[in-house]
């Protein structure tokens, strides 16, 4: 495909560049546009408002940060030590782009704010995943069938929500504290108690 090819992955990549160099409060298609090198309508045809082109790039960097989870929810392995893998690595990737890509994250945070479509799907996904691994720890004794693993989706929804400080981008300040990683394992250790069979 030739290079001067007009595609909404394109579009993407200078819609990052833009909102890396502006911020997401003074980035406008026009500037994506004239990154581009075309008119803001070619972009338009592409993404019908600035809003759906920002969701589009938080949606694809959401699915680059947390890539990783959806592999941890469904691999092989005891459910516990998967749970805790999986917490880990959501904490892990909201720092790294927290702290690696702030510009990006604002926009996320931004679109957390305004309780986007992408960003409501992004946290029914992470939820389902959690699920999976709750169901899998209850099914094979792991984690108790008459405790709160009695209902998966109740069970994955008090997880998220147990651990939010470590995941929620208004905490993101936080993140960089000293001490936070062992107040998140001390976190981590509560909720698989609380799993725990018997």
């Amino acid at each position: 495909m030739p290079p001067d090819v007009l595609t909404p992955e394109r579009i993407l990549e200078a819609t990052e560049d833009v909102l890396r160099r502006f911020g997401p409060a003074k980035a406008t298609v026009v500037d994506v546009a004239r990154a581009l090198g075309v008119s803001h309508g070619s972009v338009y045809r592409h993404f019908p408002s600035k809003v759906a082109l920002r969701e589009a790039v938080t949606g694809r960097w959401l699915e680059r940060a947390h890539g990783e989870l959806a592999g941890i929810a469904s691999a092989a392995g005891p459910a516990p030590e998967r749970l805790a893998a999986w917490l880990g690595a959501l904490f892990a990737a909201k720092r790294r782009k927290a702290l690696g890509d702030p510009e990006l994250f604002a926009t996320y945070r931004s679109l957390f704010g305004e309780h986007s479509a992408v960003v409501r799907s992004h946290l029914a996904d992470l939820c389902g995943q959690l699920r999976v691994i709750i169901e899998d720890g209850a099914a094979r004794g792991e984690f108790a069938a008459d405790g709160p693993a009695a209902d998966p989706a109740t069970a994955a929804q008090a997880v998220f929500d147990a651990t939010v400080r470590f995941h929620d981008p208004v905490h993101a300040a936080h993140w960089s504290a000293a001490g936070i990683e062992e107040a998140h394992d001390a976190v981590v250790a509560l909720v698989l108690r609380g799993l725990s069979a018997r």
